[in-house]
């Protein structure tokens, strides 16, 4: 037991005659180690870039309806006329008609011919 337990410490499986599949197993090992690391990193930045965009969502939602709630107070119609009574524009007192505009009828093409 104790002659196996230093064996391993001075790495004597790594320089008999069958060390070559020793040696193979140790590189896939390493490699798998780097690929599993790899992955985790990607994961991670991942993680942190949709952190990054929700909470960008966030702001850029409330941005708009800050935004939404001044167009609102803008374009009511007590806003628009105090901002022409500045510039002494004074409301109509006429109320609006409305314009009705007949369309005529076109014609056909024999009918432009035969005028």
């Amino acid at each position: 037991m104790k002659s196996g337990v230093f064996s391993i410490l001075k790495a004597r499986f790594l320089i008999h005659e069958d060390a070559v599949k020793n040696w193979r197993f140790i590189v896939f090992i390493i490699i798998l180690a780097i690929l599993m690391i790899a992955n985790t990193q990607r994961y991670e930045q991942k993680v942190f870039e949709i952190a990054k965009l929700s909470n960008e969502t966030k702001e850029l939602r409330s941005e708009f309806v800050d935004r939404r709630s001044e167009l609102m107070k803008l374009k009511m119609e007590s806003t628009i006329s105090d901002k022409m009574l500045e510039k002494q524009i004074f409301p109509s007192t006429v109320p609006p008609v409305k314009i009705e505009v007949e369309k005529e009828e076109e014609k056909s093409f024999f009918k432009r011919i035969w005028q």
